[in-house]
């Protein structure tokens, strides 16, 4: 069994002592073999592999000829999002989608709280994240984004947990509150650019819905052309399709440990492949260059920039400059 960290450089055996209570490899393979058998009425064997990221662990197990994944966090203050996020999969799955699908407990459970752990078993998805110097995978994400979106906003919001759906502030009153902050990576012709735009921008985007909320390469798994998995929807939230869009356009290419921008052709494409399922309004069409504008400005990072996100931001600021 390996035991890694998803993002940081921790010593993954501390914090699996420290953070999540078991001595060592073998006391987590044990915990996860008898709580998916207790919980799921499964046999599987020890885990192959055990990823650790902040309070959650993700497991990989097999029962058979299938192949498991067992989530857990430990993290009291997520465990009503956790519940809601895996209902939501749910019913996506049972729309044709293609998401991790969690597996129900012996109780009919599509997430499980025990012993102040919450935990949630799926099955794995084989597939390969996007290569974004692909064209035909990146409008293939595209189109998946609207599909998602489609079905999201059909998801009742009735009896829905407030707290991690509460109504975003006015765009408007978001960026011009980031740019207020004076963040040290703005230039005087940024602001100055951005705030024309704002003024431009029309207020008659369409209401705000449900959305992912963590949509790029990450949580995206390919075979060929085709999007065979989205992955990780913890962090659905209330917010218009169209910043969704954008945001995902921006930071397409992250992955874990490698995150850098992409170019302005990828953004292309990956627009164009949302709009053969779902044009833009003229309202969204006038936002999205605000919005990509905006994700590309704040993820600049303060002091070194290997990967270079200032030279991009720079780029896109020169397509809105030129027009």
């Amino acid at each position: 069994m390996t035991i890694e960290m998803l993002w940081a450089q921790d010593d993954p055996t501390e914090v699996l002592r420290d953070r999540f209570g078991f001595a060592n490899a073998e006391a987590v393979g044990d915990w996860a073999t008898s709580t998916v058998e207790r919980h799921w009425g499964l046999r599987v064997g020890s885990p192959e592999r055990v990823v650790i990221s902040d309070s959650n662990a993700l497991a990989w197990l097999r029962s058979g000829d299938e192949r498991l994944l067992l989530k857990w966090s430990v993290a009291p203050d997520r465990f009503d999002r956790l519940a809601f996020a895996a209902t939501v999969t749910a019913s996506l799955g049972a729309l044709g989608l293609p998401v991790s699908t969690p597996v129900p407990t012996l109780a009919d459970e599509v997430q499980v709280t025990s012993d102040r752990v919450s935990m949630g078993l799926q099955r794995v998805i084989e597939g390969s994240h996007p290569n974004v110097e692909d064209p035909d995978q990146v409008r293939a994400a595209g189109a998946m984004l609207a599909r998602l979106h489609d079905a999201l906003h059909e998801h009742p919001l009735r009896n829905s947990p407030s707290e991690f759906l509460s109504v975003p502030a006015p765009l408007t009153e978001q960026i011009a509150g980031w740019v207020s902050s004076n963040p040290s990576t703005l230039s005087p012709d940024a602001r100055d650019v951005l705030g024309r735009m704002l003024k431009q921008a029309s207020a008659n985007l369409p209401s705000v819905q449900i959305v992912q909320g963590d949509y790029r390469a990450a949580n995206i798994l390919c075979v060929g052309s085709a999007v065979v998995g989205v992955l990780d929807f913890e962090e659905l939230r209330l917010d218009h399709r169209i910043v969704e869009l954008a945001r995902s356009a921006v930071m397409l290419g992250t992955l874990f440990r490698d995150w850098g921008p992409v170019s302005a052709s990828v953004r292309q494409q990956f627009l164009d492949g949302y709009q053969t399922v779902q044009a833009l309004t003229d309202a969204e069409r006038q936002w999205w260059p605000v919005l990509v504008l905006w994700y590309s400005l704040a993820l600049v990072p303060p002091g070194d920039d290997p990967m270079g996100w200032g030279q991009a931001a720079i780029d896109v600021l020169d397509e809105q400059t030129a027009r």
